[in-house]
Parts: C-alpha cells; structure tokens; sequence
C-alpha cells in the first residue's frame, strides 16, 4: 500500500526555508553543517519563537552567534 504524502502547512515550509537561511549563515561563519544543524534542533523552540517574531534569518543568526 502506498503512503500518501501529507502537504505541509505554508508556515512550516516557511519556517524550514528560514532555518535552512540559518544554517548557511552559521556555515559562513565558520561552523560544519553538522555543527549548524544539531544547534538548530537543540534550540528548535527559540528559532521557532524567533520565526514567528518576525525575525529575519540573518538578524536570528546574529543572536544565536552572540
């Protein structure tokens, strides 16, 4: 039996397009993938809570480097 593909909500494809912003900006400044992506799921609800702020990707990137 094939499994239907459930459509994501716009919010969260937004959400994950602005993270991922994120984690190339951590890249560039010198963190592996890895290291980006696993302080992106530690800190999932800050980043979340950020998103729904307002926060652009680039001025979330700055707090969490700070």
């Amino acid at each position: 039996m094939a499994r239907k593909r459930e459509k994501l909500d716009p919010d969260e494809v937004a959400l994950i397009q602005w993270c991922t912003e994120i984690e190339e900006l951590f890249v560039a400044a010198g963190a592996s993938r890895e290291e980006a992506q696993q302080h992106i799921e530690d800190e999932a609800e800050w980043f979340t809570d950020m998103f729904y702020e307002g926060l652009s990707s680039v001025d979330a990137a700055k707090a969490a480097l700070n």
